[in-house]
């Protein structure tokens, strides 16, 4: 699966040079798109998901992007995710830490593409392991993280972590950067430049963890 990360400047300044056929997947930060009224995009006054939308038919590919969603004042980070001219879905973020300002939204969301199955993290989501490991029993070939700007070493070296631990690779996204590692915990990818590129190998392993612990008592039944 090759991946075009998209890391500095508009989505519609990139469609313009994108070249057809390039990728599979196209990644961009939250800069693609930048803030999206749901209201606005209803009454047709915006078409930023739109743009999503006819960018993955003309490529004929995955679009992923990171955007700021307003619904009716209430702001979240969220991702967008289109396949070949169509929707597939928003992913927003589900974890809010010391009320931040944009909201927490419902539910980890995988989407089932012809690249794969696309476990979307988002943003600060990337802090709380259990996405991943959600992610993870839920069958996700792939995650792909976008985030907003990186934190010096933090965000690659749990990313890192999370492959291993999770075993299903990592890419990340953010503004002026672009990371992925494999599950075995290594960086395979890093690059500052807008566009680049990565072809991800799809890896599984599964292993036997058998572990003790207190629990799970049920008396005996007798008399019968």
């Amino acid at each position: 699966m090759r991946i075009c990360f998209v890391t500095g400047g508009s989505l519609s300044d990139f469609s313009e040079s994108y070249p057809q056929g390039t990728a599979d997947v196209i990644c961009g930060g939250f800069q693609t798109l930048g803030e999206v009224s749901y209201e606005r995009e209803l009454k047709g006054e915006t078409g930023l998901f739109e743009d999503v939308a006819l960018l993955s038919k003309e490529r004929r590919n995955v679009v992923v992007c990171g955007c700021f969603t307003d619904a009716r004042g209430i702001r979240r980070k969220s991702v967008v995710v289109a396949e070949k001219g169509r929707i597939l879905g928003v992913s927003d973020m589900v974890n809010r830490i010391d009320g931040a300002e944009y909201r927490s939204g419902a539910g980890i969301k995988i989407f089932d593409t012809s690249a794969g199955k696309l476990g979307i993290v988002v943003a600060e989501d990337l802090y709380f392991p259990q996405v991943l490991q959600t992610l993870s029993v839920c069958g996700a070939d792939a995650a792909i993280c976008v985030f907003e700007e990186l934190n010096e070493s933090l965000e690659q070296t749990i990313i890192r972590a999370g492959a291993f631990l999770y075993g299903i690779p990592i890419c990340l996204c953010a503004y002026g950067y672009a990371q992925a590692a494999d599950i075995g915990g290594k960086v395979r990818f890093a690059s500052p430049a807008s566009p680049c590129y990565y072809d991800m190998q799809r890896e599984q392993e599964y292993h036997v963890v058998e572990t003790r612990q207190r629990g799970f008592f049920r008396r005996n039944k007798s008399g019968f």
